[in-house]
């Protein structure tokens, strides 16, 4: 019987075989675990849990069912509000949202909604649940750019309503971050995103890849001489940033981007594929959020020694605590409070180390954490042969540049309201890290919903 004052331990790989491998880290609950683990809550009728959850899962109502054993109903429960419940199981930061209002948490541990969402959408993948779509279709014709998770959960909500719906993926593979992005380690490619998007097929929705919106066709084009009557755009935020430090263009310097693209996609971390890719001996990440954790641990696993090198303190890392926790575990080292200023290159233009700074916090910025500010005369080198830039992406302006009447801000991200995502342009929605800049999947997930709502009531009154 469960510790009502805590979780059902979930069982995870040893740190130290982990780190040498690419396979999941966290191995899940078996039903017995779940089911034990879902006696703890407490079915609140004023659930705070789903107003922390960015697409509003009936969290009580599937917890009660995996506490029967009814894990099919669980499913189709979580069915009615997401589309990819295996993939929030993994990756969303429960801790700040659905279990970071969870009341089992005042006095002990918060119920684990994350590993039960998880263990339900696995068991739905294993046994072929199918999701529950619409009846008949209503003959209207909807586009969505990017099968990231905004346009993934767009196209799920609408096809649900009966919209015919086409995806176009400028990659040659599905999934747009879910797949270029997060570590094979965090989150399994084929069983369980390509599983996951086999299930919005099931709803009906077509998909066409290698479709680049601003090169193969544009959204006018789509509009004017393809019928679609509404688009949503889910494109992404795949442009680094980068410091604008000497040494930046040095070989060796990569963005997290292009780093993770390059093991994740093209499979380098596979020595059965020719993908190039420069593992480095010892490698620097510069940042502290999520994506900097997904580049430290891979780096790690390709056989570097690894420093994550970030300007504030512990206490402000961006990063899901689980993340940094499972980094350290493995051995990440963390150069906290510091910050580069060089990175030093050979006659080669080769790296071959960097010049950072300490760091003290000041004064809270505008974004409410403490200002880092230079400690005079704390400079000092290190010998490095890689580094790894993380420092956010924005939107690419492709899209926005070959669209008539769409406006963007200053970030180039478009402009679109939060609760439908309506953009400046006539039955053109937007959601996602095109509109908000890089940010968490479930987050971009809520807006893909927020999209599909807009286009439903757009089109209904038309």
């Amino acid at each position: 019987m469960a510790d009502m004052l805590k979780k059902v331990p979930v069982r995870e790989q040893d740190p130290q075989v982990r780190a040498t491998n690419f396979e999941e880290v966290c191995l899940g609950y078996n039903q017995e675990e779940a089911m034990d683990e879902a006696t703890r809550c407490i079915n609140c009728k004023n659930a705070k849990c789903i107003e922390g959850c960015p697409v509003s899962i009936n969290i009580p109502a599937f917890i009660h069912e995996v506490k029967e054993g009814n894990i099919e109903e669980a499913y189709h429960v979580i069915g009615k509000s997401s589309a990819l419940p295996a993939v929030c199981g993994r990756v969303c930061p429960q801790e700040s949202q659905c279990e970071g209002k969870c009341i089992r948490g005042i006095k002990g541990e918060p119920v684990s909604i994350g590993k039960l969402e998880r263990f339900v959408a696995d068991y739905a993948l294993e046994h072929d649940i199918k999701p529950t779509g619409a009846e008949s279709t209503n003959g209207h014709k909807i586009a969505v750019i990017g099968s990231g998770p905004s346009g993934l959960t767009c196209a799920g909500d609408l096809a649900k309503l009966g919209y015919e719906v086409t995806v176009f993926e400028a990659l040659h593979e599905l999934g747009g971050v879910l797949v270029y992005g997060i570590p094979e380690f965090r989150l399994p490619k084929q069983k369980v995103v390509a599983k996951e998007i086999e299930k919005v097929k099931e709803l009906g929705v077509k998909f066409e890849t290698n479709v680049v919106i601003g090169k193969s066709t544009t959204i006018d084009q789509l509009m004017e001489e393809e019928d679609f009557e509404a688009v949503f755009i889910g494109s992404g935020a795949g442009l680094p940033m980068f410091m604008g430090i000497p040494g930046e263009n040095g070989n060796g310097v990569f963005s997290a981007n292009e780093y993770l693209t390059r093991s994740n996609l093209m499979k380098a971390f596979d020595d059965s594929y020719d993908t190039p890719i420069v593992a480095g001996k010892k490698v620097a990440v510069v940042g502290g959020g999520n994506v900097a954790m997904d580049a430290a641990r891979t780096a790690k696993r390709l056989g570097a020694e690894v420093h994550v090198v970030y300007r504030r303190s512990e206490a402000e890392l961006p990063a899901r605590v689980e993340e940094v926790h499972h980094a350290k575990e493995e051995g990440i080292i963390f150069d906290l409070l510091t910050n580069p200023k060089e990175i030093l290159v050979d006659e080669n233009d080769a790296v071959k180390g960097m010049k950072v700074v300490k760091m003290e916090l000041g004064e809270p910025d505008a974004s409410g954490r403490r200002r880092p500010v230079e400690i005079a005369g704390s400079e000092y080198e290190i010998e490095l042969d890689t580094v790894i830039m993380s420092l956010g992406t924005s939107p690419n302006p492709l899209i926005s540049s070959t669209t008539k009447g769409l406006d963007i801000n200053n970030r180039k991200c478009i402009i679109a309201t939060e609760e439908d995502g309506k953009t400046s342009k006539a039955a053109v929605y937007a959601g996602g890290d095109a509109v908000t800049g890089a940010a968490t999947v479930i987050l971009a997930m809520g807006a893909g919903k927020a999209g599909a709502k807009g286009i439903h009531e757009y089109l209904s009154n038309k």
